[in-house]
């Protein structure tokens, strides 16, 4: 294994600051919501799952885009990589948003047009990491997976603007509203700090784990090559 580089040993130590202060500004700094309470607290790392969640599949587009053009495997690793990290996010972003729905919605779970879409979402990636392990010839696996990532990704702007376009109870964080939507509160300065703060956080854990991955996916690609080099010798 390849020691670790000088500029990624930072990285880490800055990202682990940053959550370090995020997680203050959100348990802390943030003022209590009037009426949802501590709960309220869930929206900040919620959304800023959903916006890793995005960002990794939309890395993994430009990706594939580059793969196809250039033929290079390091794309399909950064792409491969990307995907990874968006599903668990992604995951998170599902999870933590139950969380919130059953004081505020009294269920884990409804069929809501933002809910739907973002278990699509999820599963459509799903089926692409799926997909890649049957497929055994290197460029082709990388072919299918570019052309796969920039399809898949339809589902990333439905699912964002599911809860502008249907008739939703899910609140819009930054816009006007559903007259159905259940849960919407007015950010105070404080809150939208809070807030824009925990995004940039999570931003910075997303080029962490992804410099880690594909540093760990290179490894992968060394090892699959001895294997192949050993079996045809």
């Amino acid at each position: 294994m390849e020691a670790t580089p000088r500029g990624l040993k930072v990285l880490t130590w800055i990202t682990l600051g940053l959550f370090a202060l995020a997680s203050y500004a959100v348990l802390v700094y943030a003022p209590r919501e009037a009426v949802m309470g501590d709960v309220q607290r869930v929206f900040y790392f919620h959304v800023s799952a959903g916006w890793v969640g995005a960002l990794a599949f939309l890395v993994a587009v430009v990706a594939g885009i580059a793969y196809l053009i250039t033929k290079n495997r390091r794309w399909d690793t950064i792409g491969l990589s990307s995907i990874e990290i968006g599903i668990v996010f992604t995951f998170i972003n599902i999870v933590t948003g139950s969380i919130w729905a059953r004081p505020i919605w009294n269920t884990w779970w409804t069929w809501d047009p933002r809910l739907v879409t973002a278990t699509v979402m999820e599963l459509i990636y799903i089926a692409y990491m799926m997909l890649r392990q049957g497929i055994d010839d290197p460029d082709r696996r990388a072919r299918f997976g570019a052309v796969y990532a920039i399809l898949g990704f339809l589902s990333v702007p439905l699912t964002f603007l599911s809860i502008r376009i249907f008739r939703t109870i899910h609140p819009v964080v930054i816009g006007s509203n559903d007259p159905g939507a259940q849960g919407a509160f007015d950010m105070t300065p404080r809150m939208f700090q809070a807030f824009m703060f925990s995004l940039v956080t999570f931003t910075f854990i997303y080029v962490t784990l992804l410099w880690y991955r594909i540093r760990l996916q290179r490894q992968a690609d060394k090892i699959e090559a001895m294997k192949a080099e050993i079996l045809g010798g």
